[in-house]
């Protein structure tokens, strides 16, 4: 640019827009953890009320671990998201109390009672002097810009979509409720039903997916019939869907509205969600730096930051291989994709290590391996024999590609291909510690004659301030003349942080310190009374609104809390059963809203429950079909088989489920007909 011209002013300045990831925390060391590696925030149950009944926790580990996350301005939300029974509501409401109270920055909820039942104390933290927001959870079944919108209209800030939408789908929603945040999962486990619609746990096993204690009825291996009861196809694992993996999808997500990028897995062990956390949070901070760059150009408007602060050092290399996962599929980001299901196997395979080159059996067998993966003694290898049953074994020792195996499985041929399912070099890697996440300090220390003042500014990692100076002086009674240099030493003193949360990044002196003769002990004892008043400073959440539609209570006593009914499908006018009201709060609640027969599974026996003209109850909804899946569907390009229907899925114990595919609507619905056996 030429001397003396003027840099250009845009005509608006960018509009700063907060990115959260926000991962799982099973208990506070994993929920520590996540924040290590790069989380912004972390969610975590409650008590027995946070559907995952393994992954309840004591009031005093989540306030620890809130006091951990605030520290980098990230956040914690605690789930308290199952169906509440009439006489479960009281010690639901008190744990909403001691979770807010505990410092949660929000709770995710399900049940429509509970939530007409809050009041503002029950949402106000004292401590803080703050309302804790509310969030709609995934169970709720959140697809539309209809239900989002109307969520928002009775308290609910977020809503947590489900993992079935489209990036074009979440896009139409974000543009049409603009006010609302959205929350998207990205990474994890997939539920084959709509979250919060599914009954076929409850059906069979008496064990409710609504209130945390899912059997997993979906990762079983069943029996494919026709009409005929003649089977169409081997047994296999037909429900059993693949991981969600969105890693190469942010920026999309993103662009399209998504505020927070949920990664699932409230019941993954501690190395799981470190490694899982720091892959997303590095791919995270790529993506906002190549979004920024966009806005530094001129061609967006808008700045994106991370909700939260500090920089993550990581001791290894993330590796989404190498956790936990069925195969990964990016399900219906980009709409209908093919091969969606883990029909072979509903546990994890592992990462792809090669295929068996050569066996040589005999009293010390030896498997060859050719490929370029490395091998540890430990490792647990496995494969799909000509049955497609999965196998495995384990490797006494490993010289590069030869290994000995613990036992030899007789099926083990040439050809087949291995998959680790347990990588010894990696746990004990991911035993250790692996992230330190640290904030920036920019340490000053003035000479103002009669005292000393020592200020510490905490960084963003772009350099900004995060918040003004933290300070702290002491007077200086005689000024000792030194016979040394002293800046070398003052800044050394000055940047001991040793296990707290920060890290030097730059050290000011004023000039006349070099020459002035400080005890280390003095700086010492200034640094240690700066930080802690910064700690303390660094504790500070911003206030937050009382949530907007609040309170919820009677329409007749408060109108504007009486929007129209929730939007619905005709099945919830069928099966009344999909309103999940659990609690006569819970049917008031709809009935205020004109919904008078609403009703929920767990409350009745099946053979009471509303069925179709034909008997069926609805025990599940998926936009995942089968037809599609096995390459049957003539809509999607495949080959119609000219099956006689309807279609049935057998478990060896006799519960079977009738499949109605509504290509209308593309989707795949499952009955049971409860007097079928």
């Amino acid at each position: 640019m030429p001397r003396g011209s003027l840099i250009p002013i845009p005509d608006a300045l960018p509009s700063t827009r907060h990115i959260e990831l926000l991962a799982p925390a099973r208990n506070l060391a994993c929920g520590i953890a996540a924040i290590d590696h790069g989380a912004d925030a972390v969610y975590i149950g409650a008590g027995n009320f946070g559907a995952r009944s393994a992954a309840g926790n004591a009031i005093a580990d989540i306030e620890l671990l809130a006091t951990y996350a605030h520290q980098y301005g990230a956040k914690l939300y605690a789930t308290v998201n199952t169906v509440v029974f009439d006489s479960e509501m009281q010690a639901a409401l008190q744990t909403v109390r001691d979770v807010v109270n505990a410092g949660a920055d929000a709770i995710l909820i399900q049940d429509m009672g509970l939530l007409s039942l809050l009041t503002d104390t029950d949402l106000y933290d004292s401590r803080r002097r703050r309302y804790a927001q509310v969030h709609a959870s995934t169970q709720t079944d959140n697809r539309t810009a209809q239900k989002a919108g109307w969520l928002h209209g009775i308290g609910c800030t977020r809503v947590v979509l489900a993992r079935e939408t489209s990036i074009s789908e979440i896009a139409g929603i974000h543009a049409a409720v603009p006010d609302v945040e959205l929350e998207a999962f990205v990474h994890g486990a997939l539920c084959v039903s709509l979250s919060g619609q599914c009954y076929a746990s409850q059906l069979a096993c008496r064990r409710s997916a609504n209130r945390g204690e899912c059997a997993q009825m979906c990762r079983m291996q069943y029996s494919l019939l026709d009409a005929d009861d003649k089977p169409v196809a081997p047994k296999a694992c037909y429900l059993s869907l693949k991981d969600q993996a969105q890693l190469h999808n942010l920026e999309r997500l993103i662009l399209a509205g998504v505020t927070s990028l949920k990664i699932e897995g409230r019941l993954k062990d501690l190395a799981y969600v470190k490694n899982v956390t720091a892959a997303y949070s590095r791919e995270l901070d790529n993506v906002l730096q190549r979004l920024n760059s966009r806005t530094a150009n001129g061609t967006q408007h808008t700045h994106y930051r991370r909700t939260s602060w500090g920089q993550v050092q990581l001791a290894f290399t993330p590796d989404l291989r190498r956790s936990f996962n069925r195969g990964y599929t990016t399900y219906f980001a980009d709409g209908r994709q093919p091969s969606q299901a883990s029909l072979l196997t509903p546990k994890a395979i592992g990462e792809n290590v090669g295929r068996v080159k050569e066996i040589r059996r005999g009293s010390h067998p030896l498997v060859i391996v050719s490929g370029t993966a490395a091998f540890t003694n430990g490792d647990g290898l496995c494969f799909f024999d000509d049955a497609r049953n999965m196998q495995g074994f384990r490797v006494n020792t490993a010289s590069g590609n030869h290994l000995t195996p613990h036992v030899l499985p007789p099926s083990l041929r040439p050809g087949m291909t291995l998959y680790r399912s347990q990588d010894m070099a990696f746990d004990r890697l991911m035993a250790g510690k692996t992230a330190t996440r640290t904030i920036p300090l920019h340490i000053r220390l003035r000479d103002a004659a009669t005292h000393l003042t020592l200020s510490l500014t905490p960084l963003h990692p772009d350099g900004t301030p995060l918040r003004p100076a933290v300070t702290h002086s002491i007077p200086l009674t005689r000024r000792e003349e030194a016979q040394q240099p002293q800046a070398a030493n003052i800044r050394k003193q000055l940047s001991r942080l040793g296990q707290t949360c920060y890290a030097a990044s730059a050290v000011t002196l004023d000039a006349t310190l070099d020459s002035l003769f400080i005890p280390s002990s003095t700086l010492a004892a200034m640094r240690r009374a700066a930080v802690e008043s910064l700690t303390a400073a660094m504790q500070y959440v911003e206030p937050q609104p009382l949530p907007a539609g609040r309170p919820f209570l009677t329409p007749a006593a408060h109108p504007a809390a009486h929007p129209a009914a929730p939007p619905s499908t005709p099945l919830h006018s069928v099966f009344t059963y999909l309103h999940n009201a659990a609690n006569s709060h819970a049917r008031q609640f709809y009935s205020d809203r004109g919904v008078t027969d609403a009703t929920a599974f767990e409350t009745q026996a099946p053979d009471t429950l509303p069925a179709d003209s034909d008997g069926r109850l609805l025990v599940m909804q998926c936009r995942y079909c089968l037809r599609h899946e096995m390459g049957w569907c003539p809509r999607h390009g495949g080959r119609d088989p000219h099956l006689r229907m309807p279609l049935t899925l057998a478990l060896d114990n006799g519960t079977r489920f009738t499949l109605h595919f509504d290509c209308r609507n593309c989707q795949m619905l499952v009955y049971y007909t409860p007097n079928q056996q």
